[in-house]
């Protein structure tokens, strides 16, 4: 009885809701039905969004069209690039944002840097690539994904190198200058010299002079200072030296210098006076060039030594006047063949007393460079490359400054005048 009792009371109450929806739809009032009807007609029209009103949908529209659009990445070179030309920079710019960070990597290791303009819409590297060289760039616009692009540059066509002295991490004396030969004849002198550096310390002013076109070579005011290092900066990747000629080094070098050792050579007195860190250290008698082969005059630098070597006379343009196979302790002063080297073939009462030589300086030694008692084996003992060697009163003109490493034989002004850079 109970179970049916709940029954029909639930159902009654069932009823009783329907009949209450049914008369609350029947009572509504016409202007709601009038306002339902209105929405279906803007249907028509414009739409209606979130309960707005008629005209809505259009701004919806107007705002999709003018929605902000994604940032747009162009690197030059372009994605792909095979042969891409070395001598421009890399170059990044976006439309529609800003750049965040570019990075610009080389399969060689090195990275390019590079900066961006005021409103960071573009990125353009500092140096330009090297040639032959595959790159990598990432850049990110502020908003947007990381873009990579990558490309290669084309080797160049011809070349040329710097063969330098002094030798990297050697020792030498103080008149040594920073000597470069090049392989191939240099058009463009300033962007050659441009891209080398010479620097000292303890620190001075190091200025370049083009003895030619293949030839340049870098000193100071004065002879260096004992103990000073060297750095030789070769920047020559990819400079233009020539019409279609770039070089190829990228790399620094030291050296550095020793104690001063300055020998000077009066052939009036026909004695050699060695000066080492300013006192005098050894005196020699010698002999020198007769009055038919004078010996050059000026400041000369030891750029070669020889324990042993031959000397013939048709090399030096004198004919069948002599060849001796083993010269000992031989220094050479000049490219055209004066050397200060011992001599063991002429009697010793020559030595301090005549000049008699076909221009070189004779020391008195003996055969087979092995005896260290005499003067020739004493000197070449004591001597390094790029010791300096000062000749007076031979009767003879100065020697030509390029005729060897003897650029001291030009005053500072007129140094600095064969620089092919402003100084």
């Amino acid at each position: 009885m109970g179970v049916s009792h709940m029954s029909n009371g639930s159902e009654r109450q069932s009823w009783s809701r329907r009949g209450v929806l049914a008369t609350l739809a029947a009572a509504l009032p016409a202007t709601v039905l009038t306002g339902c009807g209105a929405s279906a007609d803007a249907s028509e029209g414009t739409k209606s969004t979130g309960g707005g009103t008629t005209g809505s949908t259009a701004d919806a529209a107007d705002a999709k069209t003018t929605k902000a659009k994604a940032p747009t990445l162009t690197v030059t070179p372009a994605d792909g690039t095979k042969k891409a030309d070395f001598s421009s920079p890399v170059e990044v710019t976006v439309a529609h944002g800003t750049l965040a960070s570019v990075k610009v990597s080389g399969n060689d290791g090195a990275t390019l840097a590079g900066s961006y303009n005021d409103a960071r819409t573009k990125w353009t590297s500092t140096g330009n690539p090297y040639s032959g060289t595959a790159y990598t760039v990432t850049a990110w616009a502020k908003g947007a994904d990381a873009e990579t692009v990558t490309f290669s540059t084309k080797s160049p066509g011809e070349t040329f190198v710097g063969y330098f002295t002094p030798e990297a991490n050697s020792t030498s004396g103080v008149g040594t200058p920073v000597s470069i030969n090049f392989t191939h004849a240099v058009a463009d002198r300033a962007a050659v010299e441009k891209a080398i550096t010479v620097t000292a310390e303890p620190a001075v002013e190091v200025v370049g002079h083009w003895f030619s076109d293949t030839r340049l070579d870098f000193r100071p005011e004065t002879y260096w200072a004992a103990g000073t290092k060297i750095t030789l900066g070769l920047r020559l990747k990819d400079v233009e030296g020539a019409d279609g000629v770039y070089g190829t080094q990228s790399k620094d070098v030291t050296f550095h210098i020793g104690r001063e050792q300055i020998s000077t050579v009066d052939l009036a007195t026909r004695t050699m006076t060695v000066r080492r860190d300013g006192s005098t250290y050894a005196t020699h008698p010698v002999t020198g060039g007769d009055a038919d082969h004078t010996t050059w005059s000026g400041i000369m630098v030891i750029s070669e030594r020889f324990t042993e070597t031959r000397m013939e006379s048709s090399t030096v343009g004198l004919g069948d006047e002599y060849d001796i196979k083993d010269v000992p302790h031989a220094q050479r002063l000049t490219t055209s063949g004066t050397f200060i080297h011992g001599n063991y073939w002429a009697g010793s009462a020559v030595f301090g007393h005549t000049n008699a030589s076909h221009g070189c300086i004779g020391l008195q030694d003996t055969k087979g460079a092995n005896d260290s008692s005499v003067a020739g084996y004493t000197f070449y003992k004591s001597s390094m490359l790029g010791d300096v060697v000062v000749v007076k009163n031979s009767g003879e003109d100065t020697v030509n400054p390029s005729n060897g490493l003897n650029g001291w034989n030009l005053s500072w002004a007129e140094w600095r005048a064969g620089s092919a850079l402003s100084r």
